[in-house]
């Protein structure tokens, strides 16, 4: 799909019909014949023209027949089985004397906000233009940061109440969500330094201070997201221990239950022996035999500790509450 837009006499980011002299043509998923037509009009090299469509796309700068290209990654909210998450995708602006061209695979709303003036932006000005997408890009990130972290943190409620499978798969999902945006932030990154390089920032005040609220906004981006994957990661083994420690209890309670069902087992074990045994149950029949009595004893000896032992190991790993903790202190 092919959109044009140019600034009109009053300041304003209008539609037009074809395609203008110094315009903004925004390109979303383009055909093939599109990028072609584009291609012819505006002089761009089509490689410039197909670098965004590719999804793995870094985020770069590149020249080339007097067209300058500046990649990078942007956030985006996808919708999959396990539950909202987020991605990055490349967004391209490419410019050269004749026009502005936006590349991407999906609408951005960063655009929608461009063409629908919400953003004073003009098509006569490729370098402000730039600029400011850069600052409204890296605020889409700290926004979508925001929302992984309360999403996470209503996550973490509901693992509170009940320990479910989807609730764990949606936190992983968004701890993958926050592996592409610091690889992305870093990335674009690098291109904002590039950018710093241009004439044009270095000797208008105006682009500088775009440019160092690009920068400050990035900034704080980054930390944001360190922040939150250290959060995440603490969280995620933090319940792993949890769900480790529950996989404990019940082997414990398992053991217990073996130990009991084996007592029948020894008793029916005994009587089953082929010695003589007590009260002239024996084979022989006369009476009670000393080796009954010491396999007997033995028996119930083994029991005793090892009931004792389990009992003494059980209670040297429970995990107590702070509420049950003040109480045993009160008690003590």
């Amino acid at each position: 799909m092919i959109r044009f837009y140019k600034t009109d006499e009053n300041l304003r980011i209008a539609p037009v019909e074809a395609f203008e002299k110094r315009c903004w043509v925004e390109m979303i998923n383009p055909t093939d014949d599109e990028v072609e037509d584009i291609r012819e009009l505006s002089g761009i090299p089509e490689e410039m023209l197909k670098a965004a469509l590719d999804e793995e796309e870094s985020a770069r700068v590149d020249t080339d027949e007097g067209a300058t290209m500046y990649v990078v990654d942007s956030p985006m909210m996808v919708d999959t089985e396990e539950g909202d998450s987020y991605t990055t995708i490349p967004v391209a602006i490419i410019y050269n004397n004749k026009c502005i061209v936006t590349v991407s695979l999906n609408s951005n709303p960063v655009f929608a906000n461009f063409s629908s003036n919400r953003s004073h932006i003009s098509t006569l000005k490729p370098v402000a233009f730039i600029l400011n997408f850069m600052l409204e890009n890296v605020k889409r990130f700290s926004y979508s940061l925001k929302q992984i972290d309360k999403k996470s943190l209503r996550l973490q409620a509901e693992l509170h109440k009940s320990m479910r499978n989807q609730e764990l798969i949606e936190l992983l999902a968004l701890q993958d969500s926050l592996v592409y945006f610091s690889t992305s932030l870093s990335a674009n990154s690098s291109v904002y330094g590039r950018l710093s390089r241009m004439e044009p920032v270095q000797s208008n005040p105006d682009y500088q201070d775009l440019y160092d609220d690009v920068l400050i906004e990035t900034r704080q981006a980054v930390e944001m997201c360190s922040i939150y994957r250290d959060i995440l990661k603490t969280t995620m083994d933090a319940f792993s221990s949890v769900i480790s420690n529950n996989v404990n209890n019940v082997v414990k309670r398992l053991t217990v239950i073996t130990i009991l069902v084996a007592i029948p087992t020894l008793i029916a074990g005994l009587l089953g022996m082929n010695i003589d045994l007590a009260f002239g149950m024996g084979v022989h029949g006369d009476g009670a035999a000393w080796e009954f009595w010491v396999i007997l004893i033995l028996s119930v000896a083994l029991t005793a500790v090892s009931s004792f032992l389990l009992a003494k190991m059980t209670d040297s790993v429970k995990i107590r509450t702070p509420k049950q903790v003040k109480r045993k202190r009160r008690r003590d």
